[in-house]
């Protein structure tokens, strides 16, 4: 049984009970009849050939409340390509696929360049940000839900009780956020667990009172790929390319919805992913990029906030760092031993060593450039300066699904 408690300013949705699958989707159908509702996935072309794409596709072709499925597909050749058309139109509702190295796309691409947006970080922030602008191009979507495509336990309750609290007119909320426990014979998480909560909370022991950290402190899984938005804002929000996707979306949020209206969901009791190599010996890839860029992002929006960081506050920001989270590593050995799982202290503490390292890449390239690798923009901004793009976004995709 999970627990119900409302902590801070954002609310808490918690799985408390089994409710039937059957029962959640009747209730979102009627509400789809009126609300359209899309689900954008973003995949490599890769993913389409381990076993949790399938089981995704299978799962969804149970799926008749949405509109559309619209498949985000990168670095994927013109074969491949079609065999992802082939294997989505045995989807049952109306797929489409955003082929990001295609002629059409890659021209559309060009002409952005071309208008000086920069588009120099190809990745999954960009692909979602150019796959956004897709799905808003067509009149009358009301929500926009996504999530990741490497889920290997994926149940389609997850995405019902991800847009339920978007779409269902007796709410408020604009922005529901998903989350849901990592573990198997032991934890996972370890980017949330050991490097993104100890820093959230050493920022809020050195700055005192902040509202945005309190904020970022609420979320039980920031940095999860899972979450549903109304349209309307969705136009509005800029996404960053890097590994700061998560963070940025939730500042832009922060910003443009009030924190009455943002929820977090549990979609799952458990959920299971592939797990990404910590390499020490590698900084430039992994998690511990992923740490520099998650670090890197929080020291932007808080200077954005006229938070003024000094060396001196670097410095401090380092040992408070690893106070916390080696406080972290003591919280979570004494929950693995009364739940049984393994737990390898000196794996812990030795990822928290790496992300030291993460924290002090992050500050130096920080302080080099503090403005950075720049977001990407939002969709009403391409709307001013390109008035007909998302017109001929819309008509290459089509063209490219229809051949």
């Amino acid at each position: 049984m999970a627990d119900f408690w409302q902590q801070g300013a954002i609310t808490v949705l918690q799985r408390l009970k089994d409710r039937p699958i059957e029962e959640l989707e009747r209730e979102i159908g009627a509400i789809a009849q009126r609300r359209k509702i899309v689900l954008l996935l973003p995949a490599l072309y890769a993913e389409f050939e381990t076993a949790a794409m399938p089981r995704i596709l299978d799962e969804l072709k149970k799926v008749h409340y949405l509109h559309r499925i619209v498949i985000s597909l990168d670095r994927a050749s013109r074969p491949e390509f079609e065999q992802v058309k082939r294997i989505t139109g045995e989807v049952p509702i109306d797929a489409e696929i955003v082929w990001h190295d295609g002629p059409g796309m890659q021209a559309l691409y060009g002409e952005l360049k071309e208008a000086n947006f920069n588009l120099d970080h190809p990745g999954k922030g960009q692909s979602v940000w150019m796959t956004l602008g897709y799905i808003l191009s067509e009149p009358g979507v009301y929500a926009v839900a996504t999530h990741d495509c490497d889920i290997v336990n994926y149940d389609r309750e997850m995405l019902a009780r991800l847009v339920y609290p978007v779409v269902h007119p007796a709410t408020e909320f604009e922005f529901s956020k998903g989350y849901y426990a990592r573990v198997t014979n032991k934890l996972y998480g370890r980017v949330t667990r050991l490097f993104y909560t100890p820093l959230i909370r050493s920022l809020r022991r050195i700055l005192g009172q902040n509202l945005f950290l309190s904020y970022l402190d609420n979320f039980r899984y920031a940095l999860s790929g899972e979450f549903a938005l109304m349209a309307s804002l969705a136009t509005g929000i800029r996404i960053s390319p890097t590994w700061g996707l998560e963070i940025s979306l939730l500042s832009e949020i922060y910003q443009r919805a009030s924190v009455n209206r943002i929820c977090q969901v549990e979609i799952a009791e458990n959920y299971e992913h592939k797990h990404q190599v910590l390499k020490k010996d590698r900084p430039e890839e992994g998690l511990i990029r992923m740490a520099c860029d998650i670090a890197k992002a929080l020291f932007r929006f808080l200077s954005q906030d006229g938070i003024v960081m000094s060396d001196a506050f670097f410095r401090t920001i380092l040992t408070a760092y690893m106070q916390e989270a080696q406080i972290a590593v003591e919280k979570y050995h004494g929950l693995s031993l009364i739940n049984g799982l393994f737990y390898d202290r000196h794996e812990e503490i030795d990822a928290v060593e790496a992300f030291v390292s993460s924290l002090r890449c992050a500050i130096a390239e920080f302080v080099a450039d503090p403005v950075g690798i720049p977001m990407l923009p939002a969709w009403v901004r391409i709307a001013a300066a390109i008035p007909d793009f998302q017109d001929r976004l819309h008509a290459c995709v089509e063209e490219d699904n229809r051949r």
